[in-house]
């Protein structure tokens, strides 16, 4: 499946080969015909990942909270480990989708019903 990815570090995006998700009690799979990335969003996205530890922690300041709380549960060197793991991974891009269902294990959504999507990691830009 291809996907639109984002480089959580440098803010990079690419167009990534990945395998296709795995279909959820109670969820479907959609072969997406048409996919939103909004410009505004995406646009802030890359601003926050391309700036520095301290832009980042200025434009979030909930996520600067977590990590004083984490540092008093878990430690210093622990809580840094964690904010580079976190930061050395990718997320995918786009939150709103329309296509046709492909498998289903809902009782309200069969295979070749035309649907839309919306929603961070449930819609995000990706072909199958």
């Amino acid at each position: 499946m291809k996907q639109v990815i984002q480089y959580q570090k440098t803010g990079e995006m690419s167009v990534a080969e990945l395998p296709e998700p795995m279909l959820k009690s109670g969820g479907v799979l959609v072969r997406t015909a048409y996919s939103l990335i909004s410009a505004g969003t995406e646009k802030s996205s890359v601003a926050t990942a391309q700036a520095s530890m301290v832009g980042k922690a200025r434009s979030r300041p909930d996520l600067v909270k977590q990590v004083f709380a984490n540092v008093k549960r878990e430690g210093l060197f622990a809580t840094y480990d964690k904010v580079q793991n976190r930061l050395d991974n990718y997320k995918e891009l786009g939150y709103s989708a329309a296509g046709e269902v492909v498998a289903s294990a809902s009782d309200r959504f069969k295979p070749g019903d035309r649907v839309a999507c919306a929603g961070v990691g449930f819609a995000s830009h990706a072909e199958m």
